[in-house]
C-alpha cells in the first residue's frame, strides 16, 4: 500500500503555534521520559516544510 500525502495550508500564526505546540509536547516527553523521535521527526518535516504562495 503506498503512503497518503496530507497537505495543510497554514497562515504564518498557525504555522507558528504549531511548532510552538510541537515543542511542548516534545519537553512534555523528555519530562516523563518517553520516546521523543515521532514529535522530533514531525517537528523538523514542520520546520523544513516549503512556503508556497497562495493566488488570491
Amino acid at each position: 500500500m503506498r503512503e497518503q500525502k496530507r497537505i495543510l495550508e497554514l497562515t504564518d500564526f498557525e504555522w507558528r503555534l504549531l511548532v510552538a505546540c510541537l515543542n511542548m509536547a516534545r519537553s512534555k516527553y523528555i519530562d516523563e521520559n518517553k520516546p521523543i523521535e515521532d514529535v522530533n521527526v514531525l517537528l523538523i518535516k514542520t520546520m523544513n516544510a516549503k512556503l508556497k504562495k497562495a493566488r488570491i
